[in-house]
């Protein structure tokens, strides 16, 4: 074999290596694989019913609270820059396919781009449930949104009765649609107080966005990406074991987080126009 072509091959295997470790980092939970017994699922013991709320997807329909009465809704937030979001979307719109007649998905995109980037996105994607560009309203009435993707599941009354940050679980989540499409489910089902879902550690499946301590409002779009993708890649060194981000969310009393993350924080600002 000639040198050039075995460098040409080991650049391509040293490739395909690389886009298989980006694809195991954020690897999705498995839907088809059965489970041996009963499933436990965890649903809030005082589910809150959602606010009455009216968005406008990209396509131009309109969505309200009312018109989901009936069927369990998933409301996710993402953002086409989330890697741990786009790995969940094959998912999703398995789901949407397979129980299109009792589960309606909605996406929530908080990104920084215009909604023609998203909806080309999206397109690009084959995303077959509507997406919502956020808004204030949108997150007051799903609130405690602090890292993506985050996760709301609605029940057919309308109740919040779940939270997941992080990338879902697609064997869970399936689980959920169908107990309580009021489908045939092998589970059980233990009630949980909601501020116990939300205390739950933020680790490397999801993306903080809002970090307590640092003020990123003041900052462009361009630096406030960079800073927070620093932020969910570098590790604190405080011992917690979690990266900057994930720290100053599970204990915003960190004296060591803190000053890194806001120094990340004045150095993007230092370079912004």
């Amino acid at each position: 074999m000639k040198l050039p072509n075995l460098l040409v091959i080991v650049a391509l295997v040293g490739a395909c290596g690389g886009l298989f470790w980006a694809g195991a980092h954020y690897a999705r939970p498995s839907a088809t694989a059965a489970p041996e017994g009963p499933v436990t699922l965890n649903f809030f013991s005082n589910p809150a019913a959602v606010a009455h709320f009216t968005a406008h997807d990209l396509d131009g329909g309109t969505i309200s609270m009312a018109s989901l009465q009936g069927k369990v809704t998933l409301v996710n937030f993402w953002a086409t820059w989330c890697p741990p979001c786009r790995a969940e979307i094959p998912d999703l719109i398995a789901l949407q396919n397979k129980y299109r007649d009792q589960l309606q998905v909605i996406g929530i995109s908080q990104d920084e781009e215009s909604a023609d980037f998203v909806k080309k996105f999206t397109a690009a994607q084959h995303i077959n449930y509507p997406i919502v560009m956020s808004t204030p309203e949108l997150e007051k009435v799903f609130s405690g949104v602090f890292a993506l993707p985050t996760s709301f599941i609605v029940d057919r009354e309308g109740r919040i009765v779940q939270k997941h940050v992080g990338i879902l679980n697609a064997l869970t989540t399936e689980l959920e649609t169908r107990y309580l499409a009021g489908l045939d489910v092998n589970v059980t089902i233990e009630h949980v107080e909601a501020d116990e879902a939300s205390r739950k550690l933020i680790k490397d499946a999801a993306q903080a966005t809002k970090i307590p301590g640092v003020d990123l409002d003041k900052l462009s779009p361009s630096a406030r990406a960079t800073s927070l993708q620093k932020l969910n890649a570098e590790s604190c060194t405080c011992g917690c074991g979690l990266t900057l981000a994930a720290c100053r969310i599970n204990d915003p009393t960190c004296s060591i987080s803190l000053p890194l993350a806001q120094k990340i924080v004045a150095d993007a600002a230092s370079t912004q126009p």
